[in-house]
């Protein structure tokens, strides 16, 4: 399965939803909560190229973004392929 990471914050309803729909899927994820974290909120904002809203989703190390964003992957349905062991790895 691929590496799912989320950048979240304390009562963030978006975040929220993005887990909602990972858990729905019987995604695992590591989540880092930035809050109270300055180091790992100027991690996230590198990594997510600038933007500073959470969530930020990666997915295999590839950003794809906030929640709305990964919405967006699953009605296309581009996130499953993401989400599966890539063939040959290993």
């Amino acid at each position: 399965m691929a590496r799912v990471e989320i950048y979240t914050k304390f009562m963030c309803p978006y975040c929220a939803r993005a887990k909602q729909l990972l858990q729905s899927k019987g995604i695992d994820y590591e989540e880092t909560e930035i809050s109270m974290d300055r180091d790992k909120r100027e991690e996230m904002i590198q990594r997510a190229n600038g933007r500073t809203t959470v969530p930020q989703i990666f997915i295999d190390g590839r950003h794809v973004g906030g929640s709305d964003d990964l919405a967006e992957l699953e009605r296309n349905g581009q996130l499953d392929p993401m989400l599966k062991p890539s063939l040959g790895a290993g």
